[in-house]
């Protein structure tokens, strides 16, 4: 059975390539395509299942990069990714028993006072700062709670990953957005195992789509380890108010 057209289609595997460029750099590429699932027909619970796996692909590429350049110790994030894991999971089959439409008023706030703190603080550059919590403390605190947003809801979790490597582990923008991706992987990956084994995931959709992400994923991570905070500041900025804007407009 023909889920979408073949022009639909490629359409939205256009619209994952710019996705996945995005997120490797800011984060918020699903703010590009789960609105595009939705609009090419998919009912909401599969746009979100169909979203995680092409997402999936993007965060995995972009995280593969990060590795290979040295970026981030994978050895030191295992904790972190553990516990991300488990909040995604907690998340995912949350909201398929309870609504999270309480948090769409919520989020844009926190999102906005990010946004300030990206623009504004000296702290947020090329250098890493002083820790303020412990790498354990920081998994049990961030990688949960984040996870579990990630699984239940979703919009600006890259932002708020950013945001705690940077104020919380005091970590330069080019390293936190290698952690980032490695957690938002995490994430993707362990909702994913969910959807799919309730059966929610478009594989004909997703699958072309991840690739499409991949090859964006594969460019926007490059751009990141070549500019560092000079590229990656404004865009979450950028990222962030966009997010809080589709937010409080909605549809």
């Amino acid at each position: 059975m023909e889920i979408v057209s073949p022009d639909v289609l490629m359409l939205l595997v256009f619209v994952a390539l710019l996705a996945g460029l995005i997120d490797a750099m800011a984060g918020g590429g699903g703010l590009l395509a789960l609105p595009a699932l939705l609009w090419a027909g998919l009912p909401p619970v599969q746009a979100l299942a169909t979203n995680k796996l092409q997402g999936t692909f993007g965060t995995f590429t972009a995280s593969l990069q990060f590795v290979r350049r040295r970026e981030i110790d994978l050895a030191l994030m295992r904790f972190p990714v553990l516990m991300t894991a488990v909040g995604s999971v907690g998340g995912t089959l949350t909201v398929r028993h309870v609504g999270s439409e309480r948090l769409e008023h919520i989020v844009p706030v926190l999102l906005i006072a990010f946004a300030l703190y990206f623009l504004l603080s000296p702290r947020v550059g090329d250098a890493d700062a002083h820790h303020r919590i412990s790498l354990g403390a920081f998994a049990l605190l961030i990688g949960f709670s984040v996870g579990f947003y990630d699984g239940f809801f979703g919009p600006g979790t890259g932002t708020f990953f950013a945001a705690a490597f940077v104020m919380l582990l005091g970590y330069n923008l080019r390293r936190a957005t290698a952690g980032t991706k490695i957690l938002n992987f995490t994430s993707n990956i362990s909702s994913l195992v969910v959807f799919a084994a309730a059966g929610e995931v478009v594989w004909q959709v997703g699958l072309p789509m991840g690739a499409a992400q991949m090859v964006g994923a594969w460019i926007g991570s490059h751009l990141v380890i070549r500019h560092g905070a000079a590229l990656i500041r404004p865009l979450l900025v950028v990222v962030s108010l966009a997010i809080s804007l589709k937010l409080l407009l909605g549809d």
